[in-house]
């Protein structure tokens, strides 16, 4: 499905906004009722409640977490959302190092404009060095 680029910018400003927000329904809120979304190959959250909770895991891990927006690419029927993550881990069992990763997310969209699936990427092995050791 395709859309305006206009409404994928909107779009994706908007998600960012949620990402920033700490409220984990927000962020699902972006997402078809069976939506799903997988971050690094692993195992999909599929439907809102699970990715309620995928978010709050985020958001627990890094309460002052702050996702910027970089860049959107669209191709063909897909678009990818570029984006920044910066936050302290300061959450449950967390270490209190600072980490800053890049990434995207490849989202195909419903019919309804809503996201049907988002592949998530970024460098897995640099993250788990942020978490023990900081930037």
């Amino acid at each position: 499905m395709k859309f305006k680029l206009a409404y994928l910018r909107d779009f994706a400003t908007r998600y960012t906004t949620a990402w920033c927000s700490q409220n984990p329904a927000a962020v699902a809120a972006f997402y078809a009722p069976s939506g799903s979304l997988t971050i690094n190959d692993g195992q999909p959250a599929t439907g809102r409640a699970a990715i309620v909770e995928s978010a709050r895991e985020f958001m627990t891990a890094f309460p002052d977490m702050r996702v910027v927006f970089d860049n959107l690419v669209v191709k063909n029927d897909r678009a990818e959302f570029h984006w920044t993550l910066t936050g302290t881990n300061n959450g449950p069992g967390g270490g209190g190092h600072r980490v800053h990763i890049t990434g995207f997310e490849e989202w195909t969209l419903s019919e309804d404009g809503l996201i049907a699936n988002s592949l998530g990427h970024f460098d897995a092995a640099e993250y788990q060095r942020q978490l023990a050791h900081g930037i």
